[in-house]
Formats: structure tokens, C-alpha cells, sequence
């Protein structure tokens, strides 16, 4: 019996996979918000900023007032550039309304 090479192309179509590569997807840089001690901010304040800008509980927003309050500075949180920039809008904000002189900025993770 003779196969029929055109059957046998068709049947290698019917079997074969169409594959697509996906793109290689990079993460966007992100940024650490960065919250700096000052001699006049309240400590009850500090807590609150953590609490509701940085969404913090408050044994995680105490201890970290904390660490700001002895090392001179620590890190609130880490998002990408544009969420890290309203954070830090908010804390100063936040800060002017209530005249302290609570300060944030932002450092590449």
C-alpha cells in the first residue's frame, strides 16, 4: 500500500501546535517612601500618617514611628513612582495643614 504524501502533509497540520512567545513584561522601578524625623511633629501624629496614609496597623505604625523617631528616618512604604508621589503629597499635606514640619521623600527600592 502507497501512503498518499499529501494525506500525510495535511495530517502533520492537523497535529501541530501554533505556539506564540509571549513578550517579556519588565516590572516598573519601584520607590520607597521615606518618612524623616523632626523635633516638632508629634509622635500621636507620626502614628495617625502611618495609620491612615500608609494604611499601617497600630502596633506596625508605633514601632515604626519609633525606628523614624531613633535612626532619623525609615521607610513607610514601597510602591511604583506615581502612587510612591501621591503618598508623599499627602504627608506634607497632611503635615501643612496641621503646621508640623513632618517631612517624606522618595528613594529607588
Amino acid at each position: 500500500m502507497v501512503e498518499d504524501p499529501k494525506r500525510r502533509i495535511e495530517e502533520r497540520h492537523d497535529t501541530a501546535l501554533a505556539t506564540r512567545t509571549k513578550p517579556a513584561v519588565q516590572r516598573p522601578p519601584r520607590f520607597q517612601v521615606i518618612l524623616y524625623n523632626d523635633d516638632y511633629s508629634p509622635m500621636e501624629f507620626v502614628v495617625q500618617v502611618l495609620e491612615t496614609i500608609f494604611h499601617k496597623g497600630p502596633s506596625e505604625a508605633t514601632a515604626l514611628m519609633l525606628q523614624i523617631h531613633r535612626s532619623g528616618m525609615g521607610v513607610a512604604g514601597v510602591y511604583v513612582l506615581e502612587v510612591a508621589e501621591t503618598r508623599v503629597a499627602q504627608v506634607h499635606r497632611e503635615a501643612e495643614s496641621r503646621s508640623y514640619p513632618l517631612r517624606a521623600g522618595l528613594e529607588p527600592e
